[in-house]
């Protein structure tokens, strides 16, 4: 990727997928010029993704790509943002082949289609450690409106939309640890961030975040920002049916599995009760399932509790890096 071969690549691969949009400036200059909507605030949200850690190396490229944008976009619809734009950061490795990496701008196109999403700049360059994807996302939102971690208070009961668990067993069959299941496998190959969603909170939900590191795990985050105890109901978390048919064949460990897999890319969220009426009626708006898991309560910590009330041990409650 050095030398004329690197900004061939940038004019004619990565150029298009500006979609024309005025603040990326062609790719022809070093950085972006963004003006946002008056009134509103940039949302900024960066995430890198290691081949081998975020993604397997046997996924096709364009999987890859539609991974890489699509849990990139579910960082702005957890605080409510709407997109604006990305830009990309790519180390390949000096042996990647040309195939490859054109079959990784098909995927970003294919993403921003789905999502009219612009690139506006970045950077590439090659090397010779794993494939190295970081994605910086723009978005914007009414000033004073986004949606945080903090905010949850004791008394609020806890959201969840769609379903858990997903992604975990999705990432076995494409491991080939499992039998093959399209509606598993997709959702962990193409997750759908909750843009829409994010958005019809602000207002409603007095804490959010989207769902990547396990669904404990990441009640746990903001239970730790709020100050506050998230107590779950295991009855209550909602399951797909395959999962559902999974869990069927399992033992205790099964729904810890499910709980704390990670790469499910919904919301977790709180809200007052008087709300419950309205997160209804925008759930059939939507037409996204929303299912009450909880509550918050004085303390700290995130637990799940059977139906006797009894505490299901989950561990850390899902990834960490380190």
């Amino acid at each position: 990727m050095a030398g004329e071969g690197e900004f061939d690549f940038i004019r004619t691969r990565l150029a298009p997928l500006t979609r024309g949009h005025p603040a990326a400036l062609d790719l022809t200059d070093d950085a972006a010029v963004l003006t946002p909507a008056p009134g509103c605030q940039l949302v900024i949200a960066s995430d890198m993704l290691v081949g081998g850690v975020h993604f397997l190396d046997t996924d096709p490229p364009e999987v890859v790509a539609e991974r890489c944008v699509r849990s990139n976009l579910s960082d702005l619809a957890a605080m409510g943002a709407e997109p604006l734009g990305y830009l990309s950061s790519i180390a390949w490795p000096r042996n990647l082949a040309q195939a490859w990496r054109e079959g990784f701008v098909d995927g970003l196109a294919s993403a921003q289609q789905a999502f009219a999403l612009s690139l506006l700049g970045g950077d590439t360059t090659a090397g010779p450690g794993p494939l190295t994807i970081s994605l910086t996302m723009l978005g914007q939102l009414p000033a004073g409106t986004a949606l945080l971690r903090r905010g949850a208070r004791p008394g609020d009961d806890v959201w969840v939309s769609g379903s858990i668990g997903d992604a975990r067993l999705g990432l076995e069959i494409a491991r080939g640890t499992m039998p093959a299941d399209p509606f598993l496998l997709e959702r962990y190959r193409r997750p759908s961030p909750r843009l829409a969603l994010g958005q019809a909170l602000r207002g409603l939900a007095t804490a959010c975040l989207d769902i990547s590191d396990g669904l404990m795990a990441d009640a746990g985050h903001i239970a730790q920002v709020s100050g506050v105890r998230l107590e779950l109901q295991a009855a209550r978390v909602p399951f797909s049916p395959p999962a559902r048919a999974w869990l069927a064949g399992q033992g205790p460990d099964g729904l810890v599995s499910l709980v704390c897999g990670g790469d499910d890319y919904e919301l977790l969220f709180c809200a007052a009760p008087a709300q419950r009426e309205e997160l209804a009626a925008l759930a059939a708006r939507l037409d996204v399932p929303l299912a009450r898991i909880g509550a918050a309560a004085e303390g700290q910590g995130a637990v799940l509790r059977d139906a006797a009330g009894v505490v299901i041990e989950t561990g850390a409650g899902g990834f960490t890096h380190f």
